[in-house]
Order: C-alpha cells, then structure tokens, then sequence
C-alpha cells in the first residue's frame, strides 16, 4: 500500500498514482476512481472488468521458482519412458546417422515452440491452464478450449504410455528373478499399471510440497543412472565373454560403422520406416510444456518458462545425442546370448545360427535390456527406468486436473464445471484427479506402448503448431496489447514451426492427423455454438478489427454503383422492447444482406450510466431475437434534433443509413401541434439528408409498450443478481424516469412509432435491469452467451398471460405467411425503392408464399401500350411478379363519402382567429387536385387488396413550403386507413437503386 501521502487531494475525490493494484483483474474494490467520481457525480458503477476477476487467495500458496518450477519438471517428462527402453531399439531401427537427425528434427520442432511459448509467456501474467490459458488467450476460446481438451487427454494417455514402460521395466525385472504375477506379459503390466496410476494420483492429491521433494529423489536417481550407463559403455565389456554374447562389444570403429546407417524391420505388426520410428520417439521430447502446465504455480511464469524450458531441452537434447553415439558404438544391432556363438571372442553376424532362424534375442534390436547389459552397475539403470517413466507420468497426471479445472473455471465446456472444482487451501482439483485415473487407465488397459505413441505424437503436434500459430499470429497482427519482454522469436520462424509441425503429424500417421484435426474442429464448433461469455482480448479479435478497418477504408474508396445498392435502414423505433413489429420489418429488409441500425431519442439527460445501461439492455434484447442490429440511444435532445442529429452521424462512410423507417403517427389528430410539426419536419429533413423515407402502419398499431417482455435465460448457475444492487439501479432509473415525464405527455420519441395509446400522462419509462445482468466489482455486466440462447416471453402490467391474437400482431414479420399477395402501388418514380422493397420481402422465407401484385398508375390514352411498357421494365429489371394491374380512374372524383370523412378529419385544423396553427383556404384550393387524387388512390387500394397480405405504396412527397404538416398527415390519414393488413409507405430519394445493366 502507498503512504496516503502520496494522493494527491481534488476537491471530490482522490486522484491516486499509477500503480500495480489499480490495473490487477481482483475481486477487490479499485482503487482509481471513475470519471464521474472525479467530476463530482455521484459513484459511477458502471466500470466494465474485462475479463474474469481474479479470485482473492485463500490460503499462503506455494510458489515455485524456475529450477524447481520448470527445469526439474522438464527434465522428468522428456526423460520419460523411451530414454532407457526405446532407444537403443531406435538405434537398431534407424541407425546412427537417422537418430541424430530424428533427434535433431524433434529439437528444431521443440526450440521453435519454445520460443513461441517463451514469447506469449512473456506477454503478461500467465495464470493456471498452461497451453490452454496461453492458447486460449491468444487466439481465443474456440481454438484454446478445444486443444487443451485435446491436450489435456494428451497428457493423460502419455501417463499411461509411461506406466506401461515402467510396468515393463518391472516385468522384465521380476522374470530375470524367476518372479511371476499373472503370466509376466500384458496382464501384468494391466495389473501393476493400475495399481501405479492410482498411487501417483494419490501423491498429487497430497500436494505440491510432496510433488516437489518427490521430483527431487526422482532426477537424482535419473541422473545417476544416466551417468552409469555412459560409463559403463565406455569402459566396455567386464568379466568374461557373456556381455559381448549378447551384443555389448565395446568402442571399436567397425561397430560404430555398422550401425551408422538405417536397417529397418518388421516388428511388432508394423514394417517400420524413418517416420514410424520418429511417431514412437517423438513423445520422449514432448515435455517443454511442463512448466507452462504448472505456469499457475511459478512465481514469475515469464521469466521462469523461457529460462527453465530452454535449459531442460539443452541437457536433454544432449544427453539423447550421447546414448545414440554410445549405444550405436559399443554394441552390435543381433546377438544370441550364447558364448559359444562367438568368433575368437567377437561376434560376427553372419556366422550367428540365430540370424539364420530369425530368433535373436539379444541385441540392440531385439533387446529393451541392452541399457542395462552396457551399464556400470545393471539395477541402477532399473531404478533410472523406474524413475523416468514415473517422474513423466507423475507430471502429465499432475497437470491434467489444473488443465481441465482451467476450463471448468471459464466455464467453456458445462461438463467440465463438475470436475474444476477447488479443495483446500491450495484449491486441488480432487475430482479432476479422479478423471484423470479413469481415463489413463483405460488407456493403460491396452498395454502396448508403441501402439500409444504414435497417438499422443499427433495430438502434441497438434499443440505445438497451434502454440506456433499463436505467436505467429499476434507478431503478424500487431495489436498493441503484444509486448511480449522475450525478444528472441520471429514470426516466420514460428510460421514455419506450425508448418513443420502440421507436416510431420501427417508423415507419421495421416489418419491419425485427421482424426486429431476433426477432434479438434468438433470441438471447435461446440465452442462456436455455446458463445462463451469469455471476452479475453484475442488475436483473433484484432485481426477481425483490422481486416473490418482495411475492408472500410478499402470500401470508401470504392465508387457506389447502382448493382450494389443495399437497403441500410435507421429504424426509430425508441425502445425496441416497446415496437418489436418495426424492429422485425427493419430486419425484413436487411436480413443477411444489410446494416440496420436502431435509433433511441430521449429529450432528457439521463447520465453515463443509465445511458451504458440502456444500450446493454436494448442490445440484448435484439440478440435474444435474433436480430442483427446497431442500437443507439441520444439523450438531452429534443426529439427533433436527436433524429437529425443521428441521421447526420450513424454509422460511417459507406457503412452508413440510406433509408430512415419510422412508424405512423396515428394520434396526429389529437396530440399538441407541436409534435405534429415536429414529425413533419422528421421526414422532409429525413428526404433533405437524401434518405430514402418507409413509414408503418399496422391495423392494430405499433406500440406494445403496455406489455413487460422478459426475456427468459437458461439457468446454468453462473451467478445470479444482486437484489440490493438491482435496487439501487431501479432507483435510479426511476428518477430519469420522472425527469422525462416533466417533458414528455406523450409516448417517448415524439410517438415516432406511437400506437392508439396516446394518453396524455403517458411518460417515458427507464427499463429496469435485465435479469441475468450480474454485478461484480462495481460493473455490470452482462452475459453475451446467455442472450444469444434466450428467448422472450411477454407479459401484461399486471402479470397476466397475453392473448395469442396480441402476440400474433406484435410478430407478424417473424412468422410464417399464408398464401396471399403482396400489393405494390407503384405511383412514382423514386428511383425503384417502392418496388425492391416489397421485392426483398418476398424473398425471404416466412413471405415466400406471398406473391408480388403490382399497381401503376395510367397517366395517357393508350392504356395498352402503357402496360406493356411497365411489364417490359420490370421484367428488364428482373424483378418477379404475378400480376401487374393499371390502376383506372385515377384522375375521376373521389367518393362523397370519401370526401366527408376527409373534410371531417381535416375540420380540426382550419385555420381561424383562435387557430393560427392550420390548414388555409388558399392551401385547400391549391392543392385540392392532389388530395382528390390522394383519397381516390385510397377508394383504389381498398378496392383491390382488401385482401393482401401487405400494401406497399409510394410516400406523398413532404415539401414543407407547399404543404402544411396537419394536411399531409391527412394524406397519410386516408391512404392507411381502413385497410386490414400492414400498410408501408415508401419512397426512395430519387437515386436509382435498380438498374437494366448487367
């Protein structure tokens, strides 16, 4: 803690200086006050953590440095099962000269994914989770869950790979003393296997104290043994002749030459090659991640790793290189055992009655004893055997259980959640433990290690690569949050490491690669599915960033041409919980074609805060219903400005609105003149921006607003809401709530959307905290994978069940249409937007059955000719439809009827001495021709589709110096009205959005 000295006082809150806590992921409150606290508002809650908050430590944990932490346990995994029983069979099998490249192959493949691991590492704090935390941060959930899975189960069969080579090892041991368990085969290593697996679980569960001085007694023994082995094989044969028998001859030049070059055999099923012996040496060197698997439990995991790691595979390296150079020099590759198959004292192959049977049974060959023939003092190689394969099983079981309560922790695979949890004071995994022995058991079950090793070389292959991938990745892409402190790595060197990787799994075994590769894509897909709440700040998302950036600017350079036109759509629809049918028919439109954005205009200030909070919530409400959509909300405007204002500034360059959807204003007749000024004035400014204009109007209104939806989230126990912190948010937001309805008599945004609810105390309502946003330390946040599988469930005010007909109105876009036609009033040119949207909608699959009817309007003698002509242009424009009508009489008198219900509804809004806001008899006579004609359109659309399942027609244009805002609205008054189905009226800006050109 810093001396409070140091503060430095303002005159609301203290200013505090950079410092460690302050930008630490903990459960602890922060330090660093927010932005509001320093302007003097009151505690803005509103932080958002980025990732998992770190858990408070609930107990002194141990720490480990990088000898105890990484080079120890490096060192016991690579010196595993094949450093003294598979080895001298490689030499046999590929000769020295190809077990030095085998060697060096495998050191090339493990220095590059060092120094990829090294590099990511080094790029910041490495929790618990090793390859999957370190995977899983750099490129994201999808591709680190789905290889630590795989990872995981890796480590899990090379523990049971490893115990067969120890139960071997004790068989062989057990038969040289006339000792017999079951029949000193198979059963015996199952048996014995078990057994041992349940005892090295058993030492984890103990704790990392008795791990660690356990990894102690167990290098020395391995070192010990190492060293006899090289002694003992440079001195040469001891005693009389029954070592060189046997194929121990010594040093000698002759010997070395003979076993320089490759000979492979057919052994154990499998005629052998360079790369089947590469498969089964290959995971003796596959323990650089070792450290990386503990990272959780090192004291500083970026410098521990690269350190501990590059030293582990140095002594490593070398001492494999040694055993090939004194294997292959000092002993032959067929011996009989038998003395008296000697030639004056030396062993010559040809004159061997065994090479003429094909039964030796000693030699490099056919012998996993030769270690122990070639040593200084034989059991001391027994106790390295036993040491190497238990000190590399014992870490691969160590690491299992923390890799898998990694996942279980970030909640990634549900099944998973019930073995991560923590026990004790040092958080053991108890029950991964238990999983671990289930499944290498099974897999020691098989009892034949090179069947296994091919197996697990694939699935670390798999990691390395993708290990390599990472840096790759994050070096190539750059985001700013790469820094990584280790500077000794090269994006195309770790490029071709995953190259090199990828190529060598499927020289080994191409089936066995596919099968890795497809486990790792099923995996990959189930993450893609479930969409994780795991928001870690991949590479994977900088790059989409950057390539979104490029592909703007690229964009904006591209001139707009009337083939690409989109419909990009600014829905104003408030609050889209409150208008769900012009948020469904924005997304009509837009649906897998287009951007949609959707606006929200509060006349008050609401605050950071509410504002955050409003946004969260409309957003989640869009993907709970599954629509892809930009939400937004301005607040402090009046409703006007606010739509001018987010006409001007949504979205940018090419990615921006061309077509403002608004819902009708069906109180226009009632409200306060004022606001029917101002929606006049929205649609002439809309077309003054050179927007295109649609307007909505559904039979029963567009306002659902009195109905409370909930949306309706799996219950998966990931925590649950703070109710006194819920409190204090509704409290809130009931205050905003109050301030607007000072402003408001209407509903919000000026009735933009409004329905037939128009009561003159209705206000503006805040919405309250969704139920699944969960408080952390002083955030909300809200749970992204929940409200993509949430669904929605509507409620009245009062708590009742909403009728099936109200629910059947509020989503008629979203489900499926009976046959029935789609009417289109083609009245103007526009530049073709009345026509393509009705187009676009019947394409989509709830109005497939709909077919397009379409109306134009006869504006000379020869009717005939007319007709043709506009069935020539739509076909040229390759728009379908069934049936195309010329509207007659279009110019004839409109109805008394007609006309009396117009006069009725305009009656009102004469201008006279008490009324100077109004219609003027001059305007009346001026523009008498076209409202006759604009209520005989209406006799003509109630005529003709009184049937359809929606009425799509051309929007009169606003012109605000020849038409008053009260008149206009009678024109739209009398074109929507008594018509039963969704009525749309669109006009486009005179831009051409269809073309005849191919």
């Amino acid at each position: 803690m810093l001396p409070e000295s140091i503060l430095i006082l303002m005159p609301f809150h203290q200013e505090t200086l950079p410092r460690l806590d302050n930008y630490r992921i903990s459960m602890r409150n922060l330090k660093r006050p927010s932005i509001g606290e320093l302007q003097g508002e009151a505690a803005d809650q509103s932080i958002t953590i980025p990732d998992a908050a770190e858990p408070e430590p609930t107990g002194g944990q141990i720490k480990l440095g990088w000898i105890v932490g990484v080079l120890i346990p490096c060192l016991l995994n690579i010196w595993g099962v094949m450093l003294f029983l598979r080895l001298s069979w490689v030499v046999a099998e590929s000769g020295i000269m190809w077990s030095l490249i085998i060697i060096a192959i495998s050191t090339v493949v493990c220095v590059i994914t060092t120094l990829s691991l090294s590099a990511i590492s080094t790029n910041g704090e490495v929790k618990g989770g090793g390859v999957y935390f370190i995977i899983s941060r750099s490129l994201g959930p999808e591709f680190g869950a789905s290889v630590g899975i795989v990872f995981a189960f890796a480590n899990a069969v090379s523990a049971s790979m490893n115990t067969i080579g120890f139960c071997e090892s004790l068989n062989v041991l057990l038969k040289n003393n006339d000792l017999i368990i079951v029949d000193n085969g198979i059963n015996d290593i199952r048996i014995v296997g078990s057994i041992t697996v349940l005892v090295l679980i058993l030492i984890c569960c103990v704790g990392m104290e008795w791990e660690t001085k356990a990894q102690n007694f167990l290098i020395v023994t391995i070192v010990l043994a190492i060293f006899n082995f090289l002694i003992g094989a440079a001195i040469g044969p001891r005693g009389d002749e029954t070592q060189i028998s046997k194929g121990f001859v010594g040093f000698s030049w002759s010997t070395f030459k003979e076993n320089f070059g490759s000979e492979y055999r057919y052994a154990e099923g499998v005629n052998h090659d360079f790369f089947s012996v590469f498969a089964i040496f290959f995971p003796s060197v596959t323990g650089i991640q070792a450290g990386a698997n503990i990272c959780g439990d090192l004291k500083d995991a970026g410098a521990a790793i690269p350190k501990g790691t590059f030293w582990s595979l140095l002594i490593s390296m070398t001492s494999y290189a040694l055993f090939v150079l004194f294997a292959g020099g000092a002993a032959v590759r067929d011996a009989s055992g038998f003395p008296e198959d000697l030639v004056n004292g030396t062993i010559v192959p040809s004159e061997l009655p065994c090479m003429q049977t094909g039964n030796c049974s000693w030699g490099l060959f056919n012998s996993y004893e030769m270690m122990q023939e070639m040593s200084l003092w034989g059991p001391l190689i027994y106790a390295g055997c036993f040491a190497a394969t238990l000190s590399t099983a014992l870490t691969n079981l160590l690491s299992v259980p923390r890799l898998v309560q990694a996942l279980g922790i970030d909640q990634i695979y549900p099944g998973l959640i019930y073995f991560s949890k923590p026990y004790g004071k040092h958080g053991e995994p108890y029950r991964g433990y238990v999983l671990t022995f289930f499944i290498s058991t099974g897999f020691l079950l098989i009892g034949e290690l090179n069947l296994i090793a091919p197996l697990i070389s694939t699935f670390y292959l798999a990691s390395y690569a993708l290990i390599n991938f990472c840096t790759f990745h994050a070096a190539f892409v750059k985001p700013l949050g790469w820094r990584p402190t280790f500077k000794y790595y090269n994006a195309w060197i770790s490029l071709f490491g995953f190259a090199m990787c990828v190529v060598i799994m499927f020289l080994i075994n191409y089936v066995a690669a596919i099968i890795t590769f497809g486990i790792i894509f099923a995996l990959y897909l189930v993450v893609m599915y479930r969409k994780p709440d795991a928001n870690w700040g991949s590479t994977t998302q900088a790059q989409q960033y950057k390539a979104a950036l490029m592909a703007v600017h690229r964009l904006q350079n591209v001139s707009d041409h009337v083939k690409n036109y989109h419909p990009q759509v600014l829905v104003l629809s408030g609050d889209p919980k409150s208008r769900p049918p012009l948020v469904d028919f924005g997304f009509l439109l837009t649906k897998n074609n287009s951007l949609m954005f959707v606006g929200n205009i509060i006349p008050v200030r609401i605050g950071y805060k509410n504002r955050l909070n409003l946004l969260k919530d409309g957003q989640k409400y869009l993907d709970a219903r599954k629509i892809k959509a930009f939400y937004n909300v301005i607040d402090g405007f009046s409703t006007e400005d606010g739509i001018n204002a987010m006409i001007k500034s949504t979205g940018f360059g090419k990615m921006a609105p061309n077509i403002v959807l608004v819902g009708y204003k069906p109180d226009w007749n009632r409200c306060r003149k004022e606001e029917v000024e101002s929606y006049f004035a929205i649609l002439h400014n809309a077309f003054s921006q050179r927007m295109g204009v649609a307007v909505l109007r559904l039979p029963n209104g567009l306002d659902f607003s009195e109905l409370t939806p909930k949306v309706i989230i799996p219950d998966n126990g990931l925590g649950h809401l703070n109710t006194a912190n819920a409190q204090g948010f509704a409290n809130e937001m009931l205050t905003a709530a109050n301030a607007a309805s000072e402003l408001l008599h209407i509903d919000s945004n000026l009735n933009l959307a409004n329905m037939d609810s128009a009561s003159p105390n209705a206000s503006y309502t805040m919405p309250q905290e969704p139920p699944n946003m969960q408080r952390g330390s002083r955030s909300y946040k809200i749970n992204n994978t929940d409200a993509a599988a949430a669904s929605i469930t509507y409620h009245t005010k009062g708590g009742s069940e909403v009728p099936q007909t109200i629910l059947d109105a509020m989503n008629i876009f979203t489900r499926k249409q009976p046959k029935g036609t789609i009417d289109v009033f083609w009245l103007y040119d526009d530049g073709g937007l009345t026509i393509l949207l009705p187009y676009i909608i019947s394409m989509r699959s709830h109005w497939q059955n709909c077919k397009l009817r379409v109306f134009t309007m006869c504006h000379g003698k020869d009717e005939e000719q007319e007709e043709k002509s506009m069935a020539s242009l739509l076909t040229k424009f390759r728009i379908k439809y069934s049936e195309l009508i010329m509207l007659k009489g279009v110019q004839d008198q409109p109805r008394h009827d007609t006309m009396l219900k117009h006069k009725r509804l305009i009656e009102p809004f004469r201008r006279s001495p008490r009324n100077e806001f109004g219609i003027t008899d001059d305007e009346l006579h001026s523009m008498a021709e076209k409202t006759q004609r604009q209520l005989r359109i209406h006799e003509l659309v109630v005529k003709h589709s009184s049937n359809a399942s929606l009425v799509v027609m051309s929007l009169p244009m606003p012109r605000k110096e020849a038409i008053s805002a009260p008149l206009y609205m009678s024109w739209l008054e009398m074109l929507t009205s008594d018509i039963k189905c969704p009525v749309v009226l669109a006009r486009g800006n005179q831009t051409p959005v269809l073309t005849l050109y191919s």
